[in-house]
């Protein structure tokens, strides 16, 4: 076999393994309920899809302009998946539109507090 055979073989891999993940991480914002695990869903496995995928993709070109198109994508994946995701989970806190419940460690109370407050009232009842 073929040094270009074996490339376009491990191409092919990546790209199906990364469309499973982006896949993945559209069925999760489907079907879970709350915001916290859609944020999950919409940025660990979406991003390590778009990484496989363009990773494939310059391996299947081989061509070093291909590559240098594909850093900055990668680069801002890294950097607005998590940003925007923190942004997303800090609105729906103070939106109220959590599962308080399910929250072990509310890390975010004392942030949302109005200044002068004893503490005793966390979050305005809407």
């Amino acid at each position: 076999m073929s040094a270009d055979a074996v490339l376009d073989t491990i191409a092919l891999i990546l790209v199906l393994l990364g469309a499973v993940l982006c896949l993945t991480a559209t069925i999760g914002l489907l079907r879970w309920r709350d915001v916290p695990t859609r944020l999950h869903a919409a940025t660990k496995p979406q991003v390590l899809g778009v990484l496989l995928i363009v990773i494939a993709v310059a391996l299947g070109s081989r061509t070093w302009e291909v590559l240098a198109f594909g850093i900055p994508i990668v680069l801002i994946q890294f950097a607005t998946a998590p940003l925007s995701a923190h942004m997303v989970g800090r609105a729906a806190y103070r939106n109220r539109t959590t599962d308080e419940a399910n929250l072990y460690v509310d890390e975010l109370r004392h942030s949302t507090e109005q200044p002068g407050s004893t503490g005793a009232q966390s979050r305005p009842e809407s």
